[in-house]
């Protein structure tokens, strides 16, 4: 039997629409989201900037770009983007923002991220996935060391917010580790 790609038990990943523009720059109108989900200063977006973000994602061949949406509604809670594949290694890069903090830490974030890893082992056959987090971004370190992940390097004191220096901490992820995890 094969399982459902995109369908976990309490949300969806879909593709983007047209109108989840909206929603994705109302996100960054908030700044805790905005220093979540991005290293760039925390400044807010416009209806057009999230557009032409998901403009460029649809048509980049090595970018593969979700939402998020609980099974119950159409509206997006989230956004996941496997990012820069490199075929020739197998390797890609992961992010995710949950948007509203209303859907923050109710488990929708582990249980995409469980779609996507599937998604890029199993259907884009993937080798290795990475990613960055924030050292202050305590929630997402869980998530992420949960799921297999491991600690591979620390960018020091990369980050300037509030007066103070954070790490930008990368993490790894092999096939083969996920595999192990999920027999």
């Amino acid at each position: 039997m094969i399982a459902k790609l995109f369908e976990g038990e309490r949300i969806r990943l879909t593709a983007l629409r047209a109108d989840d523009a909206q929603t994705f720059a109302g996100w960054y109108q908030d700044g805790e989201f905005a220093r979540l989900f991005d290293a760039g200063p925390a400044v807010p977006k416009s209806e057009r900037d999230t557009e032409k973000y998901m403009d460029e994602a649809a048509r980049d061949r090595g970018r593969y770009a979700f939402a998020i949406r609980q099974h119950y509604s159409d509206e997006m809670i989230g956004i996941l983007e496997i990012d820069s594949v490199q075929w020739t290694h197998g390797s890609a890069w992961l992010a995710i923002g949950i948007g509203d903090p209303s859907h923050r830490g109710k488990g929708f974030a582990t249980e995409a991220m469980k779609l996507a890893l599937r998604f890029a082992f199993h259907e884009l056959n993937l080798h290795r996935l990475q990613l960055t987090v924030f050292s202050y971004n305590e929630a997402a370190i869980r998530l992420y060391e949960h799921l297999g992940f491991q600690r591979e390097g620390v960018f020091r004191e990369a980050l300037h917010r509030d007066g103070q220096r954070y790490d930008m901490i990368l993490y790894g992820l092999l096939k083969t580790e996920w595999q192990a995890g999920n027999e």
